[in-house]
């Protein structure tokens, strides 16, 4: 009775999607096996995005790498996202959502929440891109920090280490300018940012809850 309980256990904790065995707690979802790219997809300099020791690393020239997975067909509206992330000086990176595979350029599609601890660009890790930006230094460079993504209907929360840095409600029928017309909440992919050859950032344990419709 031992085995047969650990063996329903461990089936309970562990399914397939795309090729691997991914773990599952209280409704959180691993997007990323921690070994390999699978079900992940990224176009021009693809070199941009590697794996070691249960870590994507992003570090090259500007690149997107976007979940392609089979979980809800990658295709996403209302969820909790989370990852823990770690940035070296200097760097900046992202994480896109609601958005969709692109070969090349900045992703036009979706949302960018920040990860930008030291770079140049003054947009500091915890904010939403250019709607809803963070000024300060929230996290240090070369330490881990948890970086959460919440949308629920009209309303995006972000959060870093536990703490709220975003609460943006979309206004109905939003108007962005021209180089933002994309910046609209719909539905869609996430995706990682490789920003340029001086950034390098490093991402584990990435999850998502997938949330029910809202009304």
């Amino acid at each position: 009775m031992r085995n047969l309980s650990y063996s329903l256990t461990l089936a309970c904790c562990l399914f397939t999607f795309g090729g691997f065995a991914q773990k599952q707690s209280k409704g959180w979802i691993s997007l990323f096996d921690g070994k390999s790219l699978t079900d992940w997809k990224v176009g021009d300099n693809a070199g941009t995005f590697t794996v070691d020791s249960g870590m994507i690393i992003a570090h090259g020239n500007v690149a997107h790498l976007f979940y392609n997975g089979n979980v809800q067909n990658h295709d996403f509206k209302n969820f909790h996202f989370k990852a823990e992330v770690k940035t070296t000086p200097g760097s900046n990176s992202g994480i896109y959502f609601h958005t969709t595979y692109q070969e090349s350029g900045w992703p036009s599609k979706g949302y960018e929440v920040q990860v930008n601890n030291s770079h140049t660009d003054w947009r500091r890790t915890g904010g939403l891109y250019a709607i809803q930006d963070v000024k300060e230094q929230l996290v240090k460079d070369n330490v881990w920090f948890t970086e959460e993504i919440i949308v629920q209907g009209k309303k995006v929360t972000i959060k870093v280490n536990g703490k709220t840095t975003v609460e943006y409600t979309e206004p109905d029928n939003v108007e962005r300018p021209a180089d933002m017309k994309g910046r609209v909440l719909s539905h869609g992919t996430f995706a990682l940012q490789g920003h340029d050859p001086n950034s390098k950032v490093y991402y584990k344990n990435i999850q998502v809850q997938v949330l029910p419709e809202t009304k």
